[in-house]
């Protein structure tokens, strides 16, 4: 197959039939579909240098994940010779609750390409099924994950340079240098750099952030919301509207201290009871990666897991069960241990120019509609 070059137009690579299979489209994605290739392999061998496992978990589930604004994809697993008998399971958005029973059995440094899936997800920087590059470590802080990112991301960097001449990422006109010394910053830092306001005061109680404080300075920016949003809503309007756009820029920025209220897994800072050990790594406007300073309180878990099922209700949300083997393997005991999932196609979108994550992908899933 011909190196042609990649489109400058990523909508026009695949034709209006979304016959990605005809050779002059295949043919138009194949310089990036190769340096894919490559990181797979450079990322292996990133991980095997350092002895890490790399592991496959199921991607059925009993529950996908608890992020109160994904939605799974479901199905039914019935048992042989017996189709009545059913049990309703989900493909996983994350291998995440398998791969920390790995580490609660002992097992200290793992790794996993996995597929994930996450319905109604489709864009430029979205699919409804894509690669996630997911790693545990137990024993290390977060930044000694953050660091590790920045070791990988270098290292594909210079691989990649070798087959196309990727000297810097570039997006809508940005640009970031993974080579030059990465921005560490704190999203209280953040807010008062992008929005002139402290977040952490609309949160005098951390567990119980107050909506009404936030609204006020929202308004003051023109952020629109809607009554009846929770002060979570109004966060990420604010966020997604006047500070992601904001970070990468130059270099990726490392965000950090995100308050206890969206600490998801990530456990609570012991130096500050207002924050959680929760990062996410960001270039040029776009989040890459989400990484933890891991929960190992099964408690806590549970609690967390059942706000969120109460908060998919008020935002009228599907909910899905808790994992209840999870918080078994919790109790049992998980060792201390930090973690990261990166999205593994919006790297590649970066490290080739590619304008869209299907750009990337050997094969995109059919659209809804025919």
């Amino acid at each position: 197959m011909n190196d042609t070059p990649l489109s400058s137009e990523g909508s026009a690579i695949l034709n209006n039939k979304n016959e990605w299979w005809r050779r002059e489209e295949l043919n138009a994605r194949f310089p990036a579909l190769k340096v894919r290739s490559e990181m797979f392999i450079v990322t292996r061998n990133f991980f095997n240098n350092r002895s890490f496992f790399e592991v496959d978990t199921p991607c059925l589930q009993v529950s996908p994940g608890m992020e109160p604004n994904l939605t799974a994809f479901s199905t039914e697993l019935f048992e042989p010779f017996n189709e009545e008998k059913t049990r309703r399971l989900f493909l996983h958005t994350s291998p995440e609750f398998s791969m920390k029973k790995i580490l609660c059995g002992g097992v200290e440094k793992i790794f996993q390409l996995a597929r994930v899936w996450r319905n109604g997800e489709r864009s430029r920087l979205h699919h409804p099924e894509f690669t996630m590059l997911e790693w545990y470590r137990a024993g290390v802080s977060w930044r000694e994950i953050a660091n590790e990112c920045e070791e990988l991301f270098k290292e594909l960097v210079l691989r990649v340079s070798k087959l196309n001449g990727l000297e810097c990422f570039e997006w809508n006109g940005l640009k970031c240098d993974p080579l030059d010394e990465w921005e560490y910053l704190s999203v209280a830092e953040a807010f008062k750099k992008f929005c002139s306001f402290d977040i952490l005061k609309t949160a005098p109680d951390p567990l119980r952030p107050d909506k009404d404080l936030l609204s006020i300075e929202a308004k003051k920016l023109g952020i629109r919301f809607q009554d009846g949003e929770e002060w979570d809503e109004i966060f990420y309007r604010l966020f997604l509207k006047e500070i992601e756009p904001q970070l990468g820029i130059g270099v990726p920025t490392v965000l950090y201290d995100w308050p206890l209220f969206l600490a998801a897994l990530a456990r609570q800072n012991p130096l500050d009871k207002r924050l959680s050990e929760r990062f996410e790594i960001f270039v040029c406007g776009i989040e890459l990666a989400n990484g933890f300073g891991e929960l190992t309180d099964a408690f806590e878990q549970r609690q967390r897991f059942e706000r969120e099922i109460q908060q998919k209700k008020k935002m009228n949300r599907i909910s899905y069960p808790i994992d209840e083997d999870f918080l078994n393997a919790l109790e049992a005991g998980m060792p201390e241990a930090s973690g990261i999932a990166l999205g593994f196609d919006r790297l590649v979108m970066l490290c080739t120019n590619s304008k869209r994550i299907e750009d990337v992908l050997w094969a995109p899933v059919v659209k809804g509609m025919p």
